[in-house]
């Protein structure tokens, strides 16, 4: 986890995570899948989901589009 922050934002990375990880789901792709669509590479989609890291706002674009999904549905 990212050190020096608020609980409150790891909370979050964690809500979105999870929201991208049930969205790929329910779209019936893997995590290499998704990468491969957003052409984002496979660990960062793994961190994305796990709330290991801070989502850089291009890759959340690009997720979202990969899954057809607005980005306000993804975004806590």
């Amino acid at each position: 986890m990212l050190a020096d922050q608020p609980d409150w934002i790891s909370t979050a990375r964690q809500r979105l995570g999870r929201r991208i990880r049930d969205a790929r789901m329910d779209a019936d792709l893997t995590q290499e899948e998704l990468a491969e669509r957003a052409q984002i590479d496979r660990s960062t989609i793994q961190r994305i989901e796990l709330g290991q890291n801070d989502a850089r706002y291009s890759h959340l674009l690009l997720i979202a589009e990969a899954l057809h999904t607005p980005l306000r549905e993804l975004v806590p």
